[in-house]
């Protein structure tokens, strides 16, 4: 367990965010070595396989909903120095992801199919996306078990192990991408089957590997099947911080959805452009968000601890950290685009509409980091809902334009991405809002830490506050 409620803010908030960042830039990577290799079949591979990437939002979202509940309410236990509480969060969120786990099994299998068939602009499309997304519905099923694990480990101040674990999995799927996709070694290729292939092998190395380091090397939380049986105070907490973090990766994913839908009418190429786009801006993105999830557990554990004035001064320097970050990335996107997307295609059609893409959007990336950082410090405080609030309204600001400007004469892409700049400062501007607000119910010099109701099965270890 590593305290985060002393010492300079800026140094907790860095020390933290790195090893993430790390960690996310080779997740990252998933997508964008098999993004890499499918790009050497066809723009109907690259157009599949990005469809099938927007579906894994909704898997995404799902894991949020572990991630935030257990790293919330953890790290705010840590806090109060209530062991116990942070051993019984973390074991009721190892057996979520277990249900959760067999449902999204069970869902690839059944709605892989009809999903790709509606996004898709073509049947080539459609069947590369479902041939990629069956393949990697297994891995998709354990990153419930991978999140759970590492969301534990997080909520005390513990980054670097689960690093290392996303480390060595891209490793995996580097090694393996090449052989099951283009058939390197065995001369079988799978094409985009190979790529779902590798990832979900990569996966399961990477929760082996949680599990012995659990087993054998942590301490504060850890495996305890005594705790196991659901507690309906703890999951509802749970998911009352989660859910709503989950919400706004499912809505992503709508308005991902909608855009492959408005936009299928200028072909596969049109498709593969936006997928790199969003890839190269999604890998872009990854220190910025990184500095949003390290701020989660050092506004968490100061917020249980009750050092108002500390979770605060966490906003505040994630909130210039990530405006440094995010001026120089829109720059480099102005300027130089191409650099990015040449690496997964070197198709006209293709390259010139990411390049457009990224060079519209990066107007929004200021905003963007405003979002993440007002993200994080809402999962501290272990309100997830104003932040579901502000992301909700792009589906009333961004969507229904979007549907209607598709059906308009003279419809173009470049309607949609300025459409989506302004909405997204749209939200950018009610989520500084909201969290202002939050902070002044919250973070008032009299008010008490909240306390939840106890479990009602006597033998549980003490309850957590919010």
């Amino acid at each position: 367990m590593k305290d985060l409620t002393q010492g300079p803010v800026r140094a907790a908030l860095i020390a933290m965010s790195l090893p993430i960042a790390i960690g996310m830039l080779f997740q990252t990577a998933y997508f964008i070595v098999d993004l890499i290799f499918v790009s050497g079949i066809s723009d109907q591979a690259i157009a599949g396989v990005g469809g099938a990437g927007n579906a894994t939002f909704i898997i995404l979202g799902l894991t949020q909903m572990l991630s935030v509940g257990t790293v919330a309410l953890v790290s705010q236990a840590v806090g109060r120095k209530d062991q116990p509480g942070a051993n019984l969060v973390f074991n009721q969120s190892v057996l979520l992801s277990l249900l959760c786990g067999i449902a999204v099994a069970l869902a690839g299998i059944l709605l892989t199919g009809p999903f790709m068939r509606m996004v898709s602009a073509d049947a080539g499309s459609a069947a590369a996306g479902a041939s990629y997304l069956y393949w990697y519905t297994p891995g998709l099923a354990l990153q419930f078990a991978m999140v759970a694990l590492i969301s534990g480990l997080r909520g005390t101040g513990i980054v670097k192990p689960t690093m290392l674990v996303q480390m060595v999995t891209v490793i995996v799927n580097i090694v393996l991408a090449p052989i099951l996709i283009a058939g390197w070694l065995t001369h079988r290729p799978l094409g985009t089957a190979g790529a779902g292939l590798a990832s979900s092998i990569a996966v399961i190395v990477g929760v082996l590997m949680l599990w012995l380091y659990f087993v054998r090397l942590e301490h504060y939380v850890g495996f305890d099947r005594t705790v196991w049986p659901p507690r309906g105070a703890i999951i509802r907490r749970l998911l009352n911080i989660g859910l709503p973090a989950g919400g706004e990766f499912f809505m992503m994913f709508v308005i991902l959805s909608v855009i492959y839908v408005v936009i299928r009418g200028f072909g596969s190429e049109a498709q593969a452009g936006f997928a790199v786009g969003g890839r190269v801006m999604q890998a872009l993105f990854v220190p910025v968000l990184a500095i949003a999830f390290g701020a989660t557990p050092v506004a968490g554990q100061n917020f249980g601890a009750r050092r108002f004035d500390r979770v605060r001064e966490t906003f505040t320097q994630a909130v210039i950290l990530s405006s440094v970050l995010m001026a120089l990335l829109t720059l480099v996107c102005q300027l130089f685009p191409e650099v990015f997307i040449h690496i997964f295609s070197t198709r006209p059609e293709v390259v010139g509409v990411a390049a457009e893409y990224l060079r519209v959007i990066s107007w929004n990336f200021l905003a963007s980091g405003l979002i993440f950082a007002c993200s994080g410090l809402f999962q501290a405080l272990g309100n997830t809902w104003p932040s579901l609030l502000s992301s909700g309204s792009r589906l009333i600001t961004f969507v229904l334009p979007a549907v209607w400007l598709s059906t308009r004469p003279g419809f173009s892409l470049r309607q949609v991405w300025f459409l989506s700049v302004t909405t997204v400062t749209l939200q950018a501007l009610t989520s500084y809002l909201l969290l202002r607000r939050e902070f002044g119910r919250r973070l008032s010099p009299g008010r008490q830490a909240p306390v939840a109701p106890a479990p009602p099965e006597p033998e549980a270890p003490p309850s957590l506050g919010a």
